[in-house]
């Protein structure tokens, strides 16, 4: 599964980046060291051939005369790992002392006075590194001696440089992580200060969520000043319109309070009237039509409730408010109100639609209870769980499924349903939920989950 971090993606990439660089570096710096490695072997060995060239004299039967002499102690040391051979077309060779009874194979298919390198065998099973050059040298000390072919070679043992390979490559390894070290803490603070503004973005918009601002503050760079424009623009957009909204929703509203008055008054006319059959159908068709548009305005509001501005605000305050209130309403029957609030109980949204949605729950609970009200907020997982309970008759399960889908679960009856619809809206809106189900004290409970950020 990819990782939606924009700062994981990058830091991996650049990682990646940073292993391969490294890696082709390594490879690339061990290459070149052994070629230049190699390089001053066949140096070194071409001028040893040519001080050897330069003493080389043959005897009268072709076989070469003197001890030649090299300032290199290893050639006087057997099997040191430095070799130089001497071998003329015909008789016997002359070698270090190094080689001591073993004797270089060199092919012999070389040109006078061509210089090459060759890889040879060598005493004990070794691998060596070998220059080697045909040279012309007279017999005797008469001119105009016919000149005999000298084959001269100076070789090394590969192993001595597979020893300044390894010990280059010890030290390299070990450089190159410490490098990737330094790079890594590079690239993440890189990192940090390149997504500074992005942090800053959050911040503001974090703000805006918890209603302490209406827009994103300060000058962002370039790239991402227009995102941060936009923003604003969307943001003052959708302000716009939920205000205007709202206005059109009072505006409905007191453009139906007069015919709804006037249907009052001819209800009250027709019931002097005596007729009343007449009051009645007229009174049970404005009390609907009241109910619809409450319901109305309430879905308004609850659909401009924007998550970029709710405020988190205590919960225990709101619910001694409400709860005071309604003690003190006048009630058939005298009630027992049990409230408890968790304490850190929040609630992330504006109090008007906080005493809308409680105050339709508990008003419906104390319509309905006959003795007993029980009112819990708790904060379970990232939600804020308020629970009404009761002890009254309560809901069928099918009346309550009809409430939870929206629907009045009575479409005859007046004032049954609607405030627990509303209350359904404004949760929704919210990103909540609203569950129905039966109470241990044999009443209905109600049960709303909002999130509490």
């Amino acid at each position: 599964m990819k990782s939606r971090s924009l700062v994981v993606r990058l830091a991996a990439l650049a990682a990646a980046l940073i292993v391969l660089a490294l890696t082709l570096a390594g490879l690339g710096l061990a290459t070149i060291f052994d070629r230049e490695l190699d390089r001053r072997a066949e140096s070194e060995l071409s001028q040893i051939v040519r001080i050897l060239a330069g003493q080389v004299t043959l005897d009268q039967n072709g076989a070469p005369i003197g001890n030649l002499a090299l300032p290199d102690p290893r050639f006087s040391e057997p099997y040191s790992g430095v070799y130089w051979q001497v071998a003329p077309a015909t008789g016997s060779h002359l070698r270090s002392r190094s080689l001591w009874d073993f004797e270089l194979a060199v092919p012999s298919d070389a040109s006078p006075g061509e210089r090459r390198t060759i890889d040879l065998s060598g005493p004990n099973g070794s691998r060596l590194i070998a220059v080697t050059q045909t040279i012309a040298v007279s017999k005797g000390d008469r001119d105009g001696e016919a000149e005999t072919p000298v084959q001269v070679t100076a070789a090394l043992d590969r192993s001595d440089l597979a020893s300044a390979q390894r010990s280059f490559r010890n030290l390299l390894v070990p450089s190159l992580v410490a490098l990737g070290l330094c790079l890594s803490l590079a690239m993440w603070l890189f990192l940090r200060l390149a997504l500074r503004p992005l942090q800053g973005l959050a911040r503001g918009l974090q703000q805006i969520h918890l209603g302490k601002a209406r827009a994103l503050p300060g000058a962002f760079p370039t790239e991402v000043q227009p995102v941060v424009d936009d923003l604003n623009r969307l943001i003052a957009f959708q302000d716009a319109a939920a205000e205007k909204a709202r206005a059109r929703a009072s505006d409905l509203a007191h453009g139906l309070k007069t015919p709804l008055a006037v249907l009052d008054a001819l209800s009250r006319q027709a019931q002097g009237e005596g007729r009343t059959e007449l009051s009645g159908a007229i009174n049970e068709q404005t009390s609907l039509m009241q109910q619809q548009v409450n319901r109305a305005l309430a879905r308004a509001r609850a659909g401009f409730v924007s998550a970029l501005r709710r405020a988190t605000m205590p919960a225990a305050p709101l619910v001694e408010k409400l709860a005071g209130a309604l003690r003190r309403l006048p009630s058939e029957r005298p009630l027992d109100w049990d409230v408890s609030v968790a304490s850190g109980a929040v609630f992330a949204g504006d109090e008007a639609d906080f005493m809308e949605m409680l105050g339709n729950v508990l008003d419906n609970a104390r319509k309905w209870a006959r003795g007993h009200i029980r009112f819990t907020v708790a904060m379970i997982g990232g939600a804020t769980v308020f629970t009404v309970e009761d002890d009254g008759p309560g809901l069928e399960a099918e009346q309550a499924a009809q409430i939870e889908r929206g629907r009045r679960w009575d479409e005859t009856t007046p004032g049954t349903g609607f405030g627990l619809a509303i209350t359904r809206d404004l949760v929704e809106s919210y990103g909540g939920t609203l569950t129905l189900d039966r109470s241990p004290l044999g009443g209905l409970r109600v049960t709303l989950s909002i999130p509490a950020r």
